[in-house]
């Protein structure tokens, strides 16, 4: 009995749109950080501790997510990880200090480690297994988008309030369109020999039980069914996915496009929207070629384009002189100056104050006069002269000087971020499949 063509358009929106949300929430920090630095004179620790926020939430998200989604069920976790991004993206916008940033992109990376683990399994349950792929590949493509729309809105808008906050929409969106859905197939196809047509084969195949047994976390390592092999490949797949450091591309791409020659904020921010439009390409390449080549093929290609492109940008950085100027540790100077200057004023004020009311035939006109001397002269003393130092145009020059290689570093990352997408995007939703299919 086939899925309703009803429920399978409702499966493809909720899957497009937890891709959506978790592309667009990673993708966000890249532009929303040059507005924040600036504002609340975020040192490089603080900006370090406020990009890999979302991670420590997302690591606290996977140790205790198997659990919750397996107690609670697929789609209600789905809908308390789409909660939880509303509470998060209010937290942020109403931010006033750097705590609350904080606390704000720790529940946005709990919420959206949640949904990335329950959305794959739950489409995957609730279509026919030939449907299961398209709807994985969807999920890819809504997180390429959501990079792709969070790198536009920080170009766009000029205000990081509102590129947190726009994160709300998808949340309501998924939030709604999942209500209209089910917790489980009522009815499933009695035969699941097609299910498993794109796993790995399994050993002794001859002496396997009931198919649907239930398995425990201790099987995981076993030798049974050959789940060994597909925990540590499903592991593997997660891992090295993360330790090609592609995500952190994705969390500085503006400020990586700075320090190759892109020396405003809205030139580097266009250049990420270049980077997204082509992870874009890319994404719907691997979907149109993943049936026909297989995502072995793509996932072998896809390693070695990204070895010699991150190769190629290694060897560059030799050469180049790239922008290594903190504007971070800047920024920190000026604001412990700024206390400094702010004292020192009330103190020169104060001092004025007591020479008014001492000596009457310090006139009034004289007083304003030597206030505001004393004053500009403390603002512009310590600050203008750090700002309007002499490196700044010896390193533009440097820049101007190796345009070509600049632009060498730039399509060489684009073609990284490319190859990840057919060739590590495919296949991690397929290891989050290849374990849970079986409990």
């Amino acid at each position: 009995m086939g899925v309703p063509t009803v429920v399978l358009i409702l499966s493809a929106v909720v899957s497009f749109l937890g891709g959506l949300l978790f592309g667009y929430e990673l993708g966000i920090i890249s532009g929303a950080l040059l507005w924040l630095k600036s504002e609340f004179l975020l040192t490089c620790f603080q900006q370090e501790v406020l990009v890999s926020a979302v991670l420590v939430g997302a690591l606290v998200a996977s140790l205790v997510g198997g659990f919750l989604i397996d107690r609670s069920g697929r789609r209600t976790s789905i809908l308390a990880s789409n909660l939880l991004v509303l509470g998060g993206s209010i937290i942020l916008i109403s931010s006033g200090s750097f705590s609350w940033l904080v606390v704000g992109r720790v529940t946005i990376g709990f919420a959206i480690s949640i949904s990335s683990m329950a959305c794959c399994i739950y489409v995957s349950e609730i279509v026919q297994p030939h449907q299961r792929g398209m709807l994985v590949s969807l999920y890819e493509t809504g997180i390429t988008v959501g990079i792709l729309l969070s790198y536009g809105m920080n170009y766009f808008l000029s205000s990081w309030k509102y590129m947190f906050g726009l994160a709300i929409s998808p949340a309501l969106l998924q939030f709604f369109s999942i209500f209209f859905l089910p917790s489980k197939l009522s009815t499933r196809n009695p035969s699941d020999e097609e299910s498993h047509s794109g796993l790995i084969e399994l050993l002794d195949t001859d002496n396997v039980e009931d198919p649907k047994r239930v398995y425990s976390f201790c099987d995981l390592f076993g030798t049974k069914d050959n789940m060994r092999t597909r925990t540590l490949l499903g592991s593997g797949l997660v891992l090295f996915q993360q330790f090609t450091g592609q995500p952190n591309v994705l969390y500085y791409a503006s400020t990586i496009f700075c320090s190759v020659g892109f020396q405003s904020n809205s030139s580097a921010m266009l250049a990420a929207v270049g980077l997204g439009i082509v992870k874009v390409l890319s994404t719907l390449l691997a979907m149109s070629c993943a049936d026909k080549v297989g995502r072995r093929v793509l996932l072998f290609a896809g390693c070695i384009l990204m070895t010699v492109s991150i190769s190629t940008i290694g060897c560059a950085s030799f050469v180049i002189q790239l922008d290594t100027h903190k504007s971070c540790e800047l920024l920190a100077y000026a604001n412990s100056s700024n206390s400094t200057i702010r004292l020192k004023s009330i103190d020169n004020i104060t001092v004025l104050l007591q020479d008014q009311l001492s000596d009457p035939k310090i006139s009034a006109q004289d007083f304003t006069s030597r206030m505001l001397n004393n004053y500009t002269a403390d603002v512009t003393s310590p600050i203008m002269g750090q700002v309007k130092h002499t490196d700044a145009l010896v390193r533009d020059d440097q820049l101007q000087s190796n345009t070509f290689l600049n632009w060498v570093t730039l399509v060489s990352l684009m073609v990284f971020v490319s190859a990840f997408s057919f060739g590590f995007g495919p296949s991690k939703c397929k290891a989050n499949i290849l374990q849970y299919k079986y409990f």
